[in-house]
C-alpha cells in the first residue's frame, strides 16, 4: 500500500505524459532544456533542399525619371532667337571702300543736280515736300541734268500744288520737257496734285504704301521721298545705276532682272545703316566710272575685285 506522498507524485506523472501525448512530437515544454523531437525523415530531406538552393528576390520595378527643360516662362529667361547665317558677297566691304575712296569728291552730277538739290530750301516744309516728290517723278527716265532744268523752269512759275492744277496741260508740257515720257508725265502730276490736294491737305503722304498708290510714282521714288522729305529710312532706293551696279560686283545671291527685285535682294544682307548711303554713292559711281556701256574698269579700284571686270 503506497503512502499519501507516492500517490500524489504518480498523479502528476500521468497528468504530464497525458498533455505531451496530446501535443504532438515535439512540442515539450520550451525553456526546460529538453531538445526538440528529431524531424521525419521526409520533412528532413525537404528542408536540406530548402538551405541549398537558391533564395530568389523579387526585383524591384524601377522607374525610369525624364527630365523635361523647362520652358522660357518656366525659367524666368528669355531664350535668344536662332541665328541663321545670312549670305553676303564675298570682298564686298573693301569693295564699298573702294567706292567711298573714288567717290570721295563728290563731284558727279547726282552730287550737286539730285533730288536733293531741286527744291527750294526756303519754302514751307509742305511745299518743299511736294517739290521732292515732283522731281523724283521727272527724274524717272531722265538725266540729272535735265531734271534739275525741268525743275528750274516750274520754280520760277511758283511750284505748288495750287499752281500745278492752274497750269493747263500745254503749258505745263513745255515747263517739263525734254524730260523722258513728258507726255505721260503731265498727266501723271496733274493726278497726283488732285489726290494731294483732296486727300492730304496739299502734303505728300508719309508712307511707302501711300505713295506707291499715287500715279506715277514707282518704288524707288517712294523710297526717296522717305529719306528726302521725311527723313525716314524705308528702304534702298535702286535705280539703273544701282540695278546694273550690284550685279556687276554679285552683290545679289543670284542675277536680278528688275531693280525692285534688286531691291530685295540688296536688303536681305546689307546692314541697314547703309541703306541710306548706297544709293547717292552708286549712281554716282555709274555716272563716273561704271558706264553702262564701256565701263571704266582700268580706272576702278575694284578692277581685281569685280566679277565682271574679269571677263572685260
Amino acid at each position: 500500500m503506497c503512502s499519501p506522498q507516492e500517490s500524489g507524485m504518480k498523479a502528476l506523472s500521468a497528468r504530464m505524459l497525458t498533455r505531451n501525448r496530446s501535443l504532438g512530437p515535439g512540442a515539450g515544454p520550451r525553456g526546460c532544456g529538453e531538445d526538440p523531437a528529431p524531424p521525419r525523415r521526409g520533412e528532413a530531406a525537404a528542408e536540406a533542399r530548402k538551405s541549398h538552393s537558391p533564395v530568389k528576390r523579387r526585383r524591384k520595378a524601377q522607374r525610369l525619371c525624364v527630365a523635361y527643360e523647362g520652358s522660357d516662362s518656366e525659367k524666368g529667361e528669355k531664350a535668344e532667337p536662332l541665328k541663321v547665317p545670312v549670305w553676303e558677297p564675298q570682298d564686298w566691304q573693301q569693295q564699298l571702300v573702294n567706292i567711298r575712296a573714288m567717290r570721295s569728291k563728290k563731284d558727279a552730277p547726282v552730287d550737286h543736280l539730285g533730288t536733293e538739290h531741286c527744291y527750294d530750301s526756303s519754302a514751307p516744309p509742305k511745299v518743299r515736300r511736294y517739290q521732292v516728290l515732283l522731281s523724283l517723278m521727272l527724274s524717272s527716265q531722265t538725266k540729272d541734268q535735265v531734271t534739275a532744268g525741268a525743275m528750274q523752269r516750274l520754280r520760277a512759275q511758283g511750284l505748288t500744288v495750287d499752281s500745278i492744277l492752274q497750269t493747263d496741260d500745254a503749258t505745263l508740257g513745255k515747263l517739263i520737257y525734254p524730260v523722258g515720257f513728258w507726255r505721260s508725265k503731265v498727266k501723271y502730276i496733274k493726278q497726283t496734285s488732285t489726290i494731294l490736294q483732296q486727300r492730304y491737305g496739299g502734303d505728300i503722304p508719309a508712307s511707302v504704301a501711300e505713295l506707291v498708290a499715287l500715279p506715277g510714282v514707282g518704288p524707288k521714288m517712294a523710297h526717296l521721298a522717305m529719306a528726302v522729305a521725311w527723313g525716314t529710312v524705308s528702304g534702298i532706293a535702286v535705280d539703273t545705276h544701282v540695278h546694273r551696279i550690284a550685279n556687276r560686283l554679285r552683290w545679289t545671291k543670284k542675277a536680278t532682272k528688275s531693280p525692285e527685285e534688286t531691291r530685295a535682294a540688296l536688303e536681305e544682307w546689307l546692314p541697314r545703316e547703309l541703306w541710306h548711303e548706297i544709293n547717292g554713292l552708286l549712281v554716282g559711281f555709274g555716272q563716273q566710272t561704271c558706264l553702262p556701256v564701256r565701263p571704266r574698269c582700268q580706272a576702278c579700284l575694284n578692277r581685281a575685285l569685280c566679277p565682271a571686270a574679269q571677263g572685260l
